[in-house]
C-alpha cells in the first residue's frame, strides 16, 4: 500500500519527510549527554528517575527497563503530578531526574522539575527547545524523539559505570534508527491499514503488550484510540492479562498485542497462543517482522520499543484514514481549565 490511499473526508497523512533528520538531531545529543553523566557520576549518584505525563510517561518505558534490568541503584519511573503530590524523599542530591514534554509547557511536569531541581537533583529535559521545561533543565535534549533522548542518557549511565555490555553495537544500533525507523513505517503500512479497517467500528478495544512496549500499548489505547479518536479502549499486561482480563474474551472482542523482542516476548507469546484459541477479532504488531536494517540482532530487543512507537503512530494515521476522524480533534484537551 501507498500513502496514496484516501478517504472520503481526510486523505492519509504521509510519513514525515523529515522523520529521519528528527531523529539524527536526537542522537546528536550523545556527546552532551555523555560529559553531563560522567559529571553527576563524579559527583556521587544515588538514584535516577524518569518523569512525565502522558505520552511522555509512557515514552520512558524503554529508557527506564534498559537500566533497571542493569543498573545496580534505585531506578523510578513517576508520573509528573504523583512526583508533586508524593515528594519522595529519596529525590534529592545525587538523583539524576530524566523530564520529559513533548510542548515542554506541560504544567505538572515543569512543576516536577522545578521542585526537582530545589532538591538539589541534576535534570535533563527532553522537549521543544525555548519552553519553559528546557530553559529550567541542567541538560535539554530538543526534538520530537523523546523515547529515543531518555534512552541516550541510560546507555550513557551504564557505559559510564562499566555495566557489561558491547556499546559499540549500542551506538550503532541507535545511528543506524533514523534509517531502520523510516523503514519499518513503510513495511507496516498495509497491516496498519487492514487493522484500522477491521477495528474501525469496534465498541471497545483492548491491547496487549509487556516489559518495556507496555508503554506503547497504554499509549495506543489512552492516547491514540481514547484521545485521538474518541473510542473506548483499555491497555493490559500481558502477563496481568491471565489476572482477569481474559475472562471477557470470546468471539466478538476486538484485541492488539504488540510484540517485541526482549526479554518479556514470552508473556506476548502466552497471550497469543490464548487469544488465536478463544478470540476472533484479534490482530498482532510483530517486530519480528520489521527488517530494522543496521541494528545487531543482539540489539533488536532494544530497539523493538523505538520501533513499535513508530508502527503505531502509523497505525493511528490509517484509523484517521478510515474513520474521518482527525487526530487534532478534541473535546476537551487545550480547550478548557482541567
Amino acid at each position: 500500500m501507498t500513502s496514496t490511499v484516501e478517504s472520503t473526508t481526510l486523505p492519509l497523512k504521509p510519513i514525515e519527510p523529515e522523520f529521519s533528520e528528527q531523529v539524527r538531531h536526537t542522537i546528536g545529543h550523545r556527546q552532551q549527554v555523555e560529559q553531563l553523566v560522567n559529571d553527576v557520576v563524579r559527583r556521587g549518584l544515588r538514584n535516577v528517575f524518569f518523569v512525565g505525563a502522558g505520552g511522555s510517561l509512557i515514552a520512558s518505558y524503554p529508557a527506564y527497563w534498559i537500566l533497571m534490568r542493569a543498573a545496580q541503584f534505585p531506578v523510578f519511573q513517576v508520573q509528573s503530578d504523583e512526583l508533586n503530590t508524593t515528594r519522595p524523599a529519596a529525590l534529592g542530591h545525587g538523583s539524576l531526574v530524566v523530564v520529559a514534554s513533548y510542548t515542554g509547557t506541560t504544567k505538572e511536569t515543569v512543576a516536577a522539575a522545578d521542585w526537582a531541581k530545589s532538591r538539589g537533583a541534576t535534570v535533563v529535559a527532553a522537549g521543544k527547545a525555548g519552553s519553559p521545561l528546557t530553559e529550567l533543565a541542567d541538560l535539554a535534549i530538543t526534538g520530537e524523539n523523546s523515547d529515543i533522548a531518555e534512552a541516550l542518557v541510560s546507555y550513557a549511565l551504564l557505559q559510564r559505570l562499566d555495566v557489561p555490555g558491547d556499546y559499540d553495537a549500542t551506538w550503532r544500533a541507535l545511528e543506524a534508527l533514523p534509517e531502520a525507523l523510516r523503514i519499518a513505517q513503510e513495511e507496516v503500512e498495509e497491516q496498519v491499514h487492514d487493522i484500522a479497517e477491521a477495528l474501525k467500528d469496534e465498541p471497545i478495544t483492548y491491547v496487549l503488550g509487556s516489559g518495556p512496549n507496555y508503554g506503547w500499548a497504554y499509549g495506543l489505547a489512552m492516547c491514540y484510540l481514547q484521545e485521538m479518536q474518541w473510542k473506548h479502549a483499555a491497555a493490559y499486561d500481558s502477563g496481568e492479562f491471565f489476572q482477569g482480563a481474559f475472562e471477557v474474551i470470546d468471539d466478538s472482542v476486538a484485541v492488539i498485542v504488540l510484540l517485541g523482542e526482549d526479554a518479556s516476548r514470552p508473556m506476548g507469546e502466552r497471550a497469543r497462543a490464548f487469544l488465536d484459541r478463544y478470540g476472533k477479532k484479534v490482530h498482532y504488531l510483530d517486530t519480528a517482522r520489521l527488517t530494522l536494517p543496521g541494528v545487531p540482532p543482539e540489539l533488536r530487543g532494544d530497539v523493538s520499543p523505538f520501533a513499535l512507537r513508530v508502527v503505531i503512530g502509523r497505525l493511528a494515521k490509517h484509523y484517521e484514514l478510515v474513520r474521518g476522524h482527525d487526530l487534532e480533534q478534541r473535546h476537551y484537551m487545550f480547550k478548557v481549565e482541567y
